[in-house]
């Protein structure tokens, strides 16, 4: 693709958000949903703030911010503050950047940056503190202690051929500076890779080679290389790269916590020469290595291409915040590294998570495939490019909701159609506004599952937490998919309404705990198949979301006290609290699944053809088709209602817990479950 093509195709992105702030925050949106889904980036916060200079405070200006856990959920991590400015032009196709306006942009938000960290009541009191400033600045302030690090983003849709804005300190803070213009984004979409490929020159950038030992597996799929890094070698990578590090490391499930962090830190303090023998080391993966030969004929390990911790980022991560936070020597400190290079890249999706799995010896992990490579995925990528959405009002052809599974897809499908005729009418028939990832897969489930505080984490925390909660045996069906769609329509249709009552920021949050608290006061009955037919959510729908949203917007900010708002809404005791709010809506009858439609769900029908099922194949699969939650939703259920015996609560406990632990259960226990499924639905079960 050029860059004219990209730049197009980004503002057709940026017409479909509408964004109620402007072309410029559609933009942003835009770009850092492209860097979240890639693990550029943890998250982000759209909140657009900009003020002209004036006598003793210089201008500022920024599109996004977020602070977060520089390694996930980890205890003890120093937190790290992301901030974005951007720079649109809309209708541009790839013009140069002047170099004075890149220095400028990134003025503006290290402006902001430096206020914060030395603010004072007079400045913060200048501010409205529903005004974007005010979360960011106070966050800012109130994590100054224990902030080592500060990212500044630059998003463009230009081209910049000329930057070199040096690194800095801030009031003891490191800043570094991340540029993102159209031709880095050409090259993540045209990479075929989920993120922009990190080059590690140890002899040129890392004080030279590292000695090691390499050994081929015998048939040529891959090499491993053994090596003992020196810890300030590891924490110098890891502080330019962060957790960009540890992408492909399934980093919620683990990162270690508690006693093996401070037995780590304990280490490093008091025993640093003894680490090697105390310590498991890390396990890494690269796509390519370079190494040379000594005179005295030992291997060394020159460079190294995406390079990746797939076990171990804990004690990586230790070792830079023992450095950075308690100053610590580590001098005497020496890590073991064992690095797997794959030597098909088409075999890379395979390796790492089973490394993952079973070079992690500290912390139990599912087995589960964590990318979008799986049969799962792949069947939900043919559905979508097979079914076709009914006409929505006012249009006259049908379209496709595309599934984008391998990221830039849609684009590259776009081009391959041939003419610009036929591109045009290939993009008229797979709209990029009905464009979907895995990352909003994972986001529409769980919100209707309930789970806001899970979505809240972020794009690829929550993906990683769908993933594994995911049943791995049922393959999505052609209803699944329209179901799914709705659900999309659903969440993009409050997106808008969120941002039309510009309430004030935290919007992301605000729309999975509105979905969330509807989907909960409705037990799941929105009709959507009915969403599905219309391809639009009714005006009843849209009045009742509008005053869940402003509900949402009161708890989460009035509730967090001195919390961040952000990280309030991750916490499962956050939605504990909202879901039982008493919240007036208008009357939704109409747009309910009638009992005896719901008796005629797939879920339903699954139950009364239990008694049909005459073998153990046959009677597992029925089981399948119910989600895994339905299972421990009744046994609550029998317990709270005293409908059931506690005996048949206890089984049906029991039973869930089998299915999630990924067992296959017997014939009498299906049989039994199925049976107390029935006799509940009849007692007024309603799920």
């Amino acid at each position: 693709m050029d860059l004219t093509e990209l730049a197009n195709y980004l503002d057709g992105e940026v017409s479909a958000k509408q964004h109620a702030d402007g072309a410029e925050q559609a933009f942003t949106e835009v770009m850092l949903t492209y860097l979240s889904n890639g693990n550029e980036v943890d998250g982000y916060e759209l909140d657009f703030a900009q003020r002209s200079g004036r006598k003793n405070a210089p201008a500022y200006k920024f599109n996004a911010w977020n602070l977060h856990e520089q390694t996930g959920d980890q205890e003890g991590s120093a937190p790290l503050v992301d901030l974005f400015v951007s720079l649109y032009k809309p209708g541009a196709t790839g013009e140069s950047v002047p170099k004075s306006e890149v220095a400028h942009h990134f003025e503006l938000a290290r402006n902001f940056l430096s206020q914060a960290l030395a603010a004072n009541s007079k400045w913060l009191a200048q501010m409205e503190e529903s005004a974007p400033p005010f979360e960011a600045a106070t966050t800012i302030l109130k994590h100054r202690d224990d902030l080592d690090t500060a990212r500044i983003f630059l998003l463009t849709n230009g081209v910049v051929k000329q930057a070199d804005e040096k690194d800095t300190e801030i009031a003891g803070v490191d800043v570094k500076h991340y540029l993102w213009d159209l031709e880095k984004l050409r090259r993540l979409l045209s990479s075929g890779q989920d993120r922009e490929t990190i080059q590690i020159d140890l002899a040129k950038d890392y004080g030279g080679a590292v000695d090691c030992l390499a050994q081929q597996d015998g048939t040529g799929e891959y090499t491993a290389y053994l090596a003992f890094f020196p810890a300030t070698l590891l924490a110098k990578i890891y502080g330019d790269y962060g957790p960009r590090l540890l992408e492909k490391n399934v980093r919620s499930y683990l990162q270690a916590k508690g006693k093996v962090n401070k037995g780590i830190q304990a280490t490093i303090r008091e025993t640093p020469h003894r680490f090697l023998a105390y310590n498991n080391g890390i396990s890494g993966t690269a796509e390519a290595v370079t190494v040379s030969r000594s005179k005295d004929g030992l291997c060394r390990l020159e460079s190294l291409r995406d390079f990746q911790i797939v076990n171990g980022g804990q004690t990586t991560a230790s070792i830079y915040h023992a450095v950075k936070k308690e100053k610590a020597d580590v001098s005497h400190v020496t890590v073991q590294v064992k690095l797997t290079v794959v030597n098909e890249a088409a075999k890379v999706a395979e390796f790492v998570p089973k490394i993952s799995l079973y070079a992690n010896s500290q912390n139990k992990v599912n087995t589960a495939d964590f990318s979008a490579n799986d049969e799962w995925h792949q069947k939900l990528e043919s559905l979508s490019r097979t079914i076709w959405a009914p006409a929505a009002s006012g249009t006259s052809k049908p379209t496709r909701w595309y599934y984008e599974r391998a990221r830039g897809s849609h684009l590259d499908d776009k081009m391959r159609a041939g003419t610009p005729a036929k591109q045009k009418e290939w993009e008229a028939q797979n709209p990029v506004a009905q464009k979907f990832t895995k990352t909003d897969v994972a986001k529409y489930e769980h919100t209707w599952k309930q789970m806001p505080h899970l979505v809240s984490k972020g794009a690829e925390k929550n993906f990683i937490d769908w993933t594994m909660n995911r049943s791995r045996s049922a393959l999505p069906e052609r209803s699944d998919f329209e179901r799914l769609v709705a659900k999309a329509i659903l969440f993009r249709a409050t997106e808008k309404i969120v941002s039309r009552l510009d309430l004030g920021g935290y919007r992301a949050n605000v729309v999975t705990y509105t979905l969330a608290w509807l989907s909960h006061e409705t037990s799941e009955r929105l009709d959507l198949d009915a969403i599905w037919r219309k391809q639009g959510i009714g005006n009843h729908v849209a009045q009742a979301v509008e005053v869940i949203a402003r509900a949402a917007f009161d708890h989460l900010t009035e509730t967090a006290g001195s919390r961040n708002v952000t990280e309030w809404a991750k916490k499962p005791e956050c939605w504990d609290a909202f879901k039982s709010t008493d919240i007036q809506i208008p009357d939704l009858s109409a747009s309910l699944i009638k009992q005896e439609q719901r008796g005629q769900s797939s879920e339903a029908a699954a139950a009364q053809q239990s008694t049909a099922a005459k073998t153990l194949s046959e009677i597992q699969e029925v089981v399948q088709r119910h989600k895994l939650s339905l299972w421990d939703d009744l046994a609550k259920w029998a317990l709270n209602s005293g409908h059931l015996k506690p005996w048949q609560a206890t089984l049906c406990g029991n039973f869930h817990r089998k299915l999630e632990r990924g067992k296959k259960p017997t014939y009498a226990e299906c049989k039994a479950a199925l049976d107390m499924l029935e006799a509940a639905r009849s007692k007024g079960f309603d799920q």
